[in-house]
């Protein structure tokens, strides 16, 4: 059988679409009953398909350009042949696909660029399946795609990463429900599961930039990001200063027209740098809180909570007179 490394034969997220919305549909009946924990709030819900719909749309005006730089790659310079009709090349696309999208997720969370690109993803305050279409209109822009490039140049035919890219999409779809609690010990040792997804959404302190998998959550293991959901504390969803709104546009463009903002007030290139290429919350004088200073004021916290926690009175025993 020969395939076309160009061209996908099928796209899987447009095949899974049915599957998105009859899951929707059943995790609402299903909450609406009492029968699963999913809450859905009218706004929000049509924001994140709004979001969705709007991805999909820009995705199809100027997603052209990633695709055809991935093409040109591939045609002109890939180093390997590899066969798309190879049991190995599926199984080596798998892993290295999945760890790219380890540190794309990463860059997207700990660099305010690309932060502006992915994070209306986290803008609701609600975790369910409709969240998951909450996508970005702007990843194309920020060039977030250029993360991929290796793997073309490599030679992993762009079919190939076209279809790697939509599994991991579709898989990552299902992970964002509160109604499935913990799965089998060794499932989730070695996949990203609701548990572990819940706290990448998590805007508690305690769960700030962790578990950033796409499939896979060993690379957060290995690259020490992994943070277990703790049942004493359940995840507050949303970002650190939620919108207060559904303006899909706000939702959309709103980080970018702070880093705009925030470079008009620029005095030097330090500051436009760090503006465009700091943490999240960077400023000059770090007046501002970024994630690690919130998580250090937490850890604070935490430690001086348990410095005051009372102890035991030491028991002195009694002597007969």
């Amino acid at each position: 059988m020969t395939l076309d490394p160009i061209h996908p034969a099928f796209s899987v997220v447009t095949l899974a679409i049915p599957l998105f919305v009859v899951t929707i549909i059943l995790e609402i009946v299903l909450g609406r009953f009492g029968k699963a924990k999913a809450t859905y709030e009218f706004r929000d819900t049509a924001t994140s398909l709004m979001m969705g719909l709007g991805s999909n749309i820009v995705g199809a005006l100027i997603g052209g350009f990633a695709a055809a730089t991935a093409i040109y790659v591939y045609i002109h310079y890939h180093l390997l042949e590899i066969p798309m009709t190879a049991w190995w090349a599926w199984v080596a696309v798998f892993f290295l696909e999945d760890m790219t999208y380890y540190w794309f997720h990463r860059f997207s969370h700990e660099r305010r660029f690309w932060w502006a690109a992915h994070v209306n993803h986290h803008s609701s305050q609600h975790y369910n399946l409709a969240t998951a279409l909450r996508q970005t209109w702007t990843g194309e822009v920020a060039g977030t795609w250029l993360l991929w490039l290796p793997l073309t140049l490599i030679g992993f035919p762009p079919a190939m990463l076209a279809i790697q890219k939509g599994i991991s999409l579709v898989y990552q779809y299902w992970i964002h429900t509160e109604a499935i609690r913990k799965l089998p010990r060794w499932f989730e040792a070695f996949f990203n599961t609701p548990s572990h997804h819940r706290v990448h959404h998590a805007r508690n302190p305690r769960y700030l930039d962790a578990n950033y998998a796409g499939i896979l959550i060993i690379w957060d293991r290995m690259f020490g990001t992994f943070v277990a959901e703790n049942e004493a504390e359940p995840p507050r969803y949303g970002i650190v200063k939620n919108l207060g709104d559904f303006n899909v546009l706000r939702v959309a463009f709103h980080e970018w027209m702070g880093i705009a903002k925030d470079l008009a007030g620029s005095r030097s290139i330090r500051e436009v740098f760090g503006y465009l290429f700091g943490p999240p919350g960077w400023s000059p004088d770090g007046s501002r809180d970024t994630s690690h200073t919130l998580k250090a004021k937490w850890l604070a916290r935490e430690a001086a909570q348990t410095a005051v926690k009372p102890t035991e009175p030491e028991t002195v025993p009694l002597v007969a007179e």
